[in-house]
C-alpha cells in the first residue's frame, strides 16, 4: 500500500500532491499553510456550488498567517437566498466552510491562488439541509445503512466548442463522424490537450479526451464535439470534480478566444451531448458487480432494476431543460425508451464490456452506464436520485430482478412501440417526479421543499408540446437552444 501511494505521488500531476509530498485525502490546514508560504500564494478563493450547478468564487486577499488560519478554520458567510430559490431573504445568511482535501492551485490566475471547495452551513453549524451536496451525503449514508452498499462513479463529459470561422477550413472533417478523429481533421485538437493537463494539475482524475461524432459548420461558425472522461470516484468527489471540471474546460477555452457548450442540444439534426454516468456497487470494500464468472450478479441487476424503475424521475435531475428532449430522439445513440442491454447505445442503461487484468484483480473493471443525463444535469441531485433508486432495488430484489428481466433487450432490432417511453419534455418529466416523490423524501433524503421547487421549475417552462412543435420551426427551436446554450 505504502509503495501505491508513493507511486502515486511521484507520478501525480497535481501540483499540491508533489508539493506536499500527501495525497489529498491526507491534507490538513497546516500542509495548505505550508503550501502558501513555500510558493508564495497571495490569494485563496472559496468556491462553491449552488443550485444552479456553477462554481461560485468567494475571493480573499490573503493579509497574513493568522487571516489565512481563519479562513481555513472558519470560512466566511454568504448571501443564501442569491444562490438558493428555496432560502427567503429575510433569513439568507449562510456559511459556507472549507473542505481542506478539495484545495487546488489556480491554474488561471496571475496572482499565485488556492482555490478550496467548500460546505455549506445553516445559522445552527449544522450542515444547510436542502445544499445539493448535502442532500448527496444523505442519500449515500442510507444506502449503506440499509444496503451496505457503497457506490463508485464516473462520469464522461461531452461539449462543443465553438468557434468563429476566420478562413476556409483545410482537411474538413465529416458531420456524424468525427468519433476519435485526430488532427488535422479536427481542430482543438490542443486545446483539448491543455484542458487534460490543466484538469490533472488541479487534481480532477481525468482518465481521457477525445473527439465525439459531432461536427458542423453553420451561419460562419465551426462547431466540433469533444468529450473528456473522468476516473470512477465516490459520489461527493465526482459531484466535486465535475463541477471544477465544467470550470476548468470553459476558463480554458476562454483562453482561446472559443466557446464552450454543455447544452444537452446545440443544432437540431445533430448529435447532443450527453453526461453519461457509470456505477460500481462495493460491499466491505469488495465489488459486487461480477460473479466469480465474470457474470453479472444478482446485486448488480437489482441495481440496474431500481435505476430503471426510478429513470422516468430521474430526468427531473439529469435532464433539467426543454432542449435535453431535444436530445433523446432515436438515432442519435441517446435514450428514448426504457431498457438495458449489451453494448446497445441506444439503450438506457448499457452494460459495457468490461476486461479485467489477468495479472491482478482489479477493482470496478464492470460498470452499468446510465446513457439519460445531460450537461443541463445537477450532477449532485443525479447522483443522490440515482442511489435512491439503487436503494430501492437492493432492498426489494425480487421486483427489481423482475423488471430486469422484462426490459432486457439483446441487439439493435427491436418492437420499440412496446416498452415504455422516457418523459418528453420537463413537464412530462414533473409529472414523474411527482408520482415517485415519496421514494426520494423517505428519511428526508431529500427534503419535501427541494421536491416541490424542482416540479415547480421544470413546470413553469410550460413545454407540454414543445419537442414537437420545435422540429417544425427552425427559428423557434433556433431561439430556445440559444437560451440555454450555457445551462449546466
Amino acid at each position: 500500500m505504502a509503495e501505491y501511494k508513493d507511486t502515486f505521488i511521484n507520478l501525480s500531476q497535481n501540483l499540491l500532491v508533489k508539493h506536499l509530498g500527501k495525497l489529498p485525502k491526507d491534507f490538513t490546514k497546516e500542509a495548505l499553510v505550508k503550501f502558501v508560504k513555500d510558493k508564495d500564494v497571495r490569494m485563496i478563493n472559496l468556491c462553491h456550488v449552488a443550485e444552479d450547478s456553477r462554481l461560485k468564487t468567494l475571493s480573499f486577499a490573503i493579509n497574513n498567517e493568522a487571516h489565512l488560519n481563519e479562513i481555513l478554520d472558519m470560512g466566511e458567510r454568504v448571501d443564501g437566498s442569491s444562490l438558493f430559490s428555496f432560502i427567503e431573504h429575510t433569513k439568507s445568511d449562510l456559511y459556507i466552510k472549507p473542505k481542506i482535501n478539495k484545495a487546488f492551485l489556480n491554474p488561471f490566475n496571475i496572482v499565485p491562488t488556492l482555490n478550496v471547495m467548500c460546505s455549506y452551513f445553516d445559522e445552527n453549524r449544522k450542515p444547510l439541509e436542502i445544499a445539493p451536496e448535502n442532500i448527496l451525503i444523505r442519500a449515500q449514508e442510507k444506502l449503506l445503512e440499509n444496503t451496505g452498499v457503497e457506490l463508485k462513479f464516473l462520469c464522461e463529459l461531452e461539449f462543443y466548442i465553438i468557434s468563429k470561422k476566420e478562413t476556409e477550413m483545410l482537411y474538413s472533417g465529416t458531420p456524424q463522424k468525427n468519433y476519435q478523429e485526430s488532427s488535422p481533421f479536427v481542430k482543438f485538437e490542443q486545446l483539448r490537450n491543455e484542458i487534460l493537463t490543466t484538469l490533472a494539475a488541479a487534481g480532477v482524475p481525468v482518465k481521457y479526451g477525445h473527439t465525439e461524432v459531432g461536427m458542423f459548420e453553420k451561419e460562419n461558425y465551426l462547431m466540433e464535439q469533444h468529450e473528456v472522461e473522468l476516473q470512477l470516484e465516490s459520489s461527493e468527489d465526482m459531484a466535486d470534480y465535475i463541477s471544477i471540471a465544467k470550470w476548468i474546460i470553459r476558463n480554458v477555452s476562454a483562453k482561446y478566444g472559443v466557446e464552450i457548450s454543455f447544452a444537452p442540444k446545440i443544432v437540431l439534426g445533430h448529435a447532443g451531448n450527453g453526461m453519461h454516468v457509470h456505477i460500481c456497487g462495493m460491499k466491505n470494500d469488495e465489488d459486487i458487480m461480477t460473479t466469480l464468472e465474470g457474470q453479472l450478479s444478482d446485486e448488480a441487476k437489482a441495481m440496474i432494476g431500481g435505476v430503471l424503475k426510478f429513470a422516468p424521475s430521474l430526468t427531473a435531475f439529469g435532464n433539467t431543460v426543454p432542449t435535453s428532449y431535444l436530445r433523446l430522439v432515436p438515432q442519435q445513440e441517446a435514450p428514448t425508451t426504457i431498457f438495458w442491454g449489451h453494448k446497445n447505445r441506444e439503450a438506457l442503461i448499457r452494460v459495457p464490456l468490461g476486461w479485467r487484468s489477468e495479472e491482478e484483480k482489479q477493482e470496478c473493471a464492470q460498470t452499468f452506464e446510465l446513457r439519460l443525463p445531460d450537461g443541463s444535469a445537477n450532477v449532485y441531485l443525479l447522483l443522490a436520485g440515482i442511489m435512491v433508486a439503487i436503494d430501492y432495488g437492493l432492498t426489494h430484489r425480487e421486483k427489481a430482478l423482475q423488471i430486469v428481466e422484462e426490459l432486457f433487450v439483446e441487439g439493435t432490432k427491436f418492437k420499440r412501440d412496446s416498452l415504455k417511453t422516457l418523459p418528453k419534455s420537463c413537464y412530462e418529466s414533473a409529472k414523474m417526479l411527482e408520482k415517485q416523490r415519496e421514494y426520494y423524501e423517505k428519511s428526508n433524503v431529500f427534503p419535501k421543499r427541494m421536491i416541490e421547487g424542482v416540479i415547480q421549475r421544470l413546470e413553469q417552462y410550460k413545454d407540454e408540446n414543445l419537442t414537437a412543435i420545435l422540429r417544425k420551426n427552425d427559428e423557434k427551436a433556433k431561439e430556445l437552444i440559444n437560451k440555454f446554450i450555457h445551462c449546466g
